[in-house]
């Protein structure tokens, strides 16, 4: 069984968890009236994408990105979720004005709880990390990666981790 490994390129990324450890279950804010579990995905794999905040312009691009090539996350059933610590309010209008088609949940109250779980929480600045976790099926983390908080680290491994979970699934 092939399992890429975590591509960890920040200091401070060595607190995130790594592939082959189960992901923390949570349940978050996606609106102000509706919350998403992620047990509630079971069966199908992940992509959970820690940024630091709406409106900065790295997490626009970066989300920009994955929302323009969402049909790719789809082809592997995969759900895509964004993850910051910004209320569920300024969710709604940065996702309204980015056209965004996928789930931002509010890591809000208590602030950073589910960003900490993961080990991607910084501090001392009140953000996440910029941080990517692949989920197959069964919760499990399969790959991970967690990028300078500056700097966008595309989708090339969020795919290349679905390929392989694919894979994977078809050898079974």
């Amino acid at each position: 069984m092939s399992t890429r490994q975590s591509t960890q390129t920040t200091p401070g990324a060595e607190s995130a968890l790594s592939p082959g450890e189960r992901a923390p279950d949570f349940n978050l804010a996606r609106s102000p009236d509706d919350s998403l579990s992620l047990g509630d995905l079971r069966g199908q794999p992940v992509v959970l994408v820690f940024y630091p905040a709406d409106w900065s312009p790295v997490c626009g691009g970066q989300l920009a990105l994955y929302n323009e090539i969402l049909e790719e996350f789809q082809r592997f059933d995969a759900r895509l979720l964004g993850i910051s610590v910004d209320g569920v309010w300024c969710h709604k209008a940065f996702a309204e004005d980015k056209n965004l088609d996928f789930d931002l949940l509010s890591d809000f109250q208590p602030k950073g709880e589910v960003a900490e779980a993961y080990g991607v929480y910084r501090d001392g600045d009140g953000v996440t990390e910029r941080a990517l976790f692949v989920l197959d099926g069964d919760g499990i983390i399969r790959w991970s990666a967690v990028s300078p908080i500056d700097v966008d680290p595309g989708a090339d491994g969020i795919l290349a981790a679905l390929e392989d979970l694919d894979e994977q699934e078809v050898t079974r």
